[in-house]
């Protein structure tokens, strides 16, 4: 008689990093061009090429991807920007690092992003710009909320850290304003570490390659405030491998989340807008109620979960002592109260899912 092993633990999230990219890195190790550098110029040219933009502007991270993009815009002390509660906080610390105000508006219950006629109704005179968050890799309703940015004359920046790949109407988020993507690890690909900032604006872009390299365009002649934003060219590298793969594995992603939907029965499953593309970052499902009960159950029966965000940006601590904690958001603030992120990452086969599957069934 053998002993069954016990089944794996099944991470909620599990980054893809290959022979490829190891030997990509070692490549560049050996040639001595470390930091930005051709790398980062292939890098840049897959990425816009895939976006299907025009530029494609390498930075460190996701992060400052966002600041780098608003302060191309020109967004600055005084200003106001326009953003979602419902998102991890740097979509809103990137705002108060340029100096401006961030202003939330409530999101859509449908898709838990930013809902374009609460944005319409936080327009003020100091408002520069609007920055939708396309959440968990469904698209936001970018076509409205790009019409009213351009009816008010405002900036429009894409927070698309989690959407790589996704699309609203055919058209690809990131294309329909200037687009920050995060390559961190968990992403639908990563780089490591790195971000990337992608524009049809020539002088958008003009901007950003400046303020990422300490606000000099001529080597030594400062003539705009910036930092060293600056990608590798070692985490160049594994993005141009990534690049490579990124497409099959969103289709992976999308077939793992569609046979969950057909399978799960006991709690909501995400929603999907006819027309778009949900990429699935995350899996999204949403509990009316017991959910810590959920996923304490879950993580002894081997699945791994995560639950983004419990709490909204606006009633963070940091955002009460900064002042910054008067919005009234209640879509936002219940679904805090309601999500739970499932595994649905490329390394998955058919019988992990039909696991998840029947955990969440009899448990919930």
């Amino acid at each position: 008689m053998t002993d069954t092993a016990p089944r794996p633990f099944i991470q909620v999230a599990k980054p893809l990093i290959g022979r490829e990219e190891r030997e990509a890195v070692m490549a560049v190790m050996e040639s001595g061009q470390l930091a930005q550098g051709p790398k980062t110029a292939e890098f840049e040219a897959a990425f816009a090429a895939y976006i299907g933009v025009k530029h494609a502007i390498g930075v460190n991270s996701g992060t400052a991807a966002l600041i780098v993009a608003l302060q191309a815009h020109g967004v600055g002390p005084g200003d106001e920007v326009i953003t979602t509660p419902f998102s991890f906080i740097a979509t809103a610390t990137s705002i108060i690092a340029c100096g401006a105000t961030p202003v939330f508006a409530d999101v859509d219950p449908f898709d838990l992003n930013l809902d374009p006629a609460c944005v319409e109704a936080a327009i003020t005179e100091r408002t520069k710009a609007v920055m939708p968050v396309h959440l968990f890799g469904h698209p936001a309703r970018i076509a409205e909320i790009a019409e009213l940015c351009a009816d008010n004359g405002l900036a429009l920046v894409e927070d698309a850290a989690q959407a790589h790949g996704a699309e609203h109407g055919g058209r690809r988020v990131g294309a329909f304003g200037t687009g920050c993507f995060s390559m961190y690890p968990t992403k639908n690909m990563t780089t490591g570490e790195g971000g990337m900032i992608t524009t049809d604006d020539d002088e958008v872009a003009r901007m950003c390659r400046i303020i990422r390299n300490h606000g000099q365009e001529e080597r030594y002649v400062h003539e705009h405030f910036g930092l060293n934003w600056r990608m590798q060219d070692l985490n160049a590298a594994i993005g141009v491998v990534q690049m490579g793969h990124i497409e099959a594995w969103n289709e992976t992603r999308i077939a793992n989340a569609e046979a969950l939907s057909r399978l799960i029965r006991t709690v909501e499953t995400p929603r999907v807008r006819a027309g778009d593309r949900h990429v699935f970052h995350q899996y999204t499902i949403r509990v009316p109620s017991g959910r810590a009960a959920l996923q304490e159950a879950l993580k002894e029966a081997g699945v791994g979960t995560a639950i983004h965000y419990p709490i909204p940006i606006h009633r963070q601590p940091i955002m009460r002592k900064m002042g910054f904690d008067s919005a009234s958001c209640p879509n936002a603030e219940a679904a805090a109260e309601l999500v739970l992120s499932l595994p649905v990452h490329p390394s998955l086969g058919p019988e992990d899912i039909e696991f998840i599957a029947a955990a969440v069934n009899r448990l919930a």
